[in-house]
C-alpha cells in the first residue's frame, strides 16, 4: 500500500542513497508539449534537509529538465527511486525544481558548501523543493543485479576537456552546451549558459525532432497563439464601444438622433 508524506521521512533517506540510480519526470506547461522521463545513474545526488533533494546533472544531447524548469510559471518536477534488490519498493518525490547552472555563483557556493565533486561534463544542480513524498509496493519490478557503472559518458568529457585546454577551442563545453543545450524537443531555451553562447556566437541547435510534431521555429514561454490575440482583439472592441457610449452626453445623443446618425 503507497504511504503519503509531506517530506522526506528519516526512515526512507538510508535507502535512497544507497540507490545507485533514479529517475526525472517534468514537462512544458504547453498542451501540446511533450513530457520527458530521464534515467540518472551514479550517485551524484543528495538530501540536504527533509524539504530538500539534489542531483547532479551532467551534459547529455537533451536538455528537457532545464527547459522545463526554466520555464516561467512552471518547475514541476518527479523524482523516482525504484529497488531492483532486496525488498520491493518504490519512493517518488514531487516538488519545485531549480537548475543552479555551472558557472554561476550559486554554483560556487553549493559545491563548496556541500563538498561535491564535479564530474567532468557536469552541467548543473539540480535542487527540489519537496511538496509530497510517497512510497508504493514495487512488486512487479523485476530483480536486477548491480554490476557497475559505464564509465563512457565521463570518460568522453574528460577527454574533450583535456582536448579544450590543450589550445582547441572548438571542444568547448560552452559550444557543446550552444549545440545540444540550447533548445528542448519543443523548441524551448533550455541551458541559460548554453542559449546565451549561442546567440552571442550564432551557433545553431541540434535538430531534435522530424515530423509534423517538429517544432518549426524556437519557442519562447511567453508566446502569444493567434486565438490569444483575437479574444485580445475582440475585447478591445467592446471595452472601445463601451467608453465611447459612457462619454455620450444625453445633448449630443439628442443632436446625433435628429441628423438620423444613431438609431
Amino acid at each position: 500500500m503507497g504511504v503519503f508524506y509531506e517530506t522526506i521521512p528519516d526512515s526512507l533517506v538510508p535507502w535512497m542513497l544507497e540507490q545507485q540510480m533514479l529517475w526525472v519526470g517534468t514537462a512544458p506547461l504547453s498542451g501540446d508539449g511533450h513530457i520527458n522521463i530521464s534515467p540518472k545513474g551514479g550517485q551524484n545526488f543528495g538530501i540536504i534537509d527533509e524539504r530538500t533533494f539534489w542531483y547532479m546533472d551532467l551534459t547529455g544531447s537533451g536538455v528537457e529538465t532545464h527547459a522545463h524548469l526554466h520555464e516561467p510559471g512552471n518547475g514541476r518536477i518527479c523524482v523516482m527511486f525504484m529497488a531492483f534488490v532486496g525488498p520491493p519498493r518504490i519512493v517518488r518525490i514531487w516538488g519545485d525544481g531549480h537548475p543552479i547552472e555551472n558557472g554561476t555563483p550559486e554554483w560556487d557556493a553549493f559545491v563548496r558548501e556541500r563538498k561535491v565533486p564535479v564530474i567532468p561534463g557536469s552541467r548543473s544542480i539540480i535542487t527540489v523543493n519537496v511538496h509530497q513524498c510517497a512510497t508504493s509496493c514495487g512488486f512487479s519490478v523485476p530483480y536486477y543485479d548491480f554490476k557497475g557503472h559505464r564509465p563512457i559518458l565521463d570518460d568522453h568529457f574528460a577527454k574533450k576537456e583535456a582536448k579544450f585546454l590543450a589550445g582547441k577551442e572548438e571542444e568547448s563545453m560552452d559550444r557543446y552546451w550552444a549545440w545540444k543545450s540550447q533548445l528542448s524537443i519543443d523548441g524551448l531555451p533550455g541551458m541559460k549558459r548554453g542559449y546565451e553562447y549561442a546567440l552571442k556566437n550564432k551557433v545553431q541547435p541540434l535538430k531534435k525532432m522530424v515530423g509534423p510534431y517538429a517544432p518549426s521555429a524556437p519557442r519562447s514561454a511567453s508566446r502569444v497563439e493567434p486565438v490569444h490575440l483575437l479574444l485580445v482583439l475582440l475585447l478591445g472592441i467592446v471595452i472601445g464601444g463601451a467608453l465611447a457610449l459612457s462619454v455620450v452626453t444625453p445633448e449630443r445623443l439628442q443632436t446625433l438622433q435628429k441628423k438620423g446618425q444613431l438609431l
